[in-house]
């Protein structure tokens, strides 16, 4: 019977306040639906950085006949083989190297032109000004600066490169949009709080009579408030039900269907990252209006 008595006042409750109800779905679906999406971009950065890490190289170029003036340790023209079989040698004894890659200057040209293709920039290069190079694979990509401080500035090294200065703009750009995105969850999820504490305020002045005779007969404070904090968990359990549909929808449509066949070279997550967002997702838009109108209602029937 009181099972049945709740019920129904839940049902009067969300008919009464229909309008600022589905505020709170809306509130709650955006700002639960860019939660869900900054972890699964967060994921993403994580997924790329280990892919990209892994592959990038660091690289020590050769000074050639053209660098004789281009610093102290290329004053003397083109680096030797005397020079190079050193650097080898020491790359080969440090424990942090995987493994070194000669480059020729030729090898360098053709990669230039598989890059640059039949560009106007492309026909202004020559295989002589490209330097030839060791390509070093790292066992940790971190270690760049152990390679940097001991080559160079040995003669005839023009200069030591990380690739991940390359590709770190990528992940900084990712990572300002991941920050960008909780800000703007986080706005929304403010909305929504106080769309939800206005909604059960106005429930509960809408139903004063009904609360006034309860506590007059004696009924305990959760009885009490037990329809109002249902009628929030609930709507903002549709509301992050919304929002799982609009995170799948999104990995659907805008990952699988379109960006991972414009970027192929990206490994994109999988739906296993998704699925493990979605428990959270519905766990927070259960328990968040829940503690909201709980002490929301601590306050206004001070009971």
């Amino acid at each position: 019977m009181r099972a049945q008595f709740v019920l129904s006042e839940i049902g009067v409750g969300l008919r009464r306040n229909l309008t600022m109800t589905f505020a709170v779905i809306v509130s709650v679906a955006l700002s639960l639906g860019l939660f869900g999406a900054s972890l699964l971009m967060r994921d993403q950065v994580s997924t790329m950085k280990g892919y990209w890490y892994d592959k990038v190289n660091v690289s020590i170029f050769f000074c050639n006949k053209n660098d004789a003036d281009s610093g102290a340790n290329c004053a003397k023209g083109a680096a030797t083989t005397q020079q190079k079989n050193d650097i080898r040698a020491e790359l080969n004894r440090l424990p942090i190297v995987e493994k070194v890659s000669y480059e020729s200057s030729d090898q360098a040209y053709k990669h230039y032109k598989e890059q640059f293709g039949d560009t106007p920039v492309a026909g202004l290069v020559t295989p002589d000004q490209l330097p030839e190079s060791f390509r070093v694979k790292l066992k940790d990509p971190t270690k760049f600066a152990v390679i940097k401080s001991a080559f160079s500035e040995r003669p005839g090294v023009q200069e030591v490169q990380d690739q991940r200065d390359t590709v770190e703009p990528l992940f900084n750009l990712l990572n300002g949009m991941n920050i960008a995105a909780l800000c703007v969850m986080g706005l929304m999820l403010v909305v929504a709080l106080l769309l939800i504490v206005n909604t059960v305020r106005v429930s509960a002045f809408s139903r004063r009579r009904e609360t006034g005779i309860m506590r007059l007969v004696g009924a305990s404070s959760f009885y009490i408030q037990m329809p109002f904090i249902l009628e929030a968990a609930i709507a903002g359990l549709i509301g992050a039900a919304f929002a799982c549909v609009l995170i799948v929808g999104g990995k659907f449509v805008l990952v699988n269907n379109w960006l991972a066949e414009k970027i192929q070279v990206i490994n994109f997550i999988g739906w296993d990252s998704v699925v493990a967002v979605l428990p959270l997702v519905l766990l927070i838009g259960l328990l968040m209006p829940a503690l909201a109108a709980f002490f929301a209602l601590r306050k206004y029937l001070k009971v």
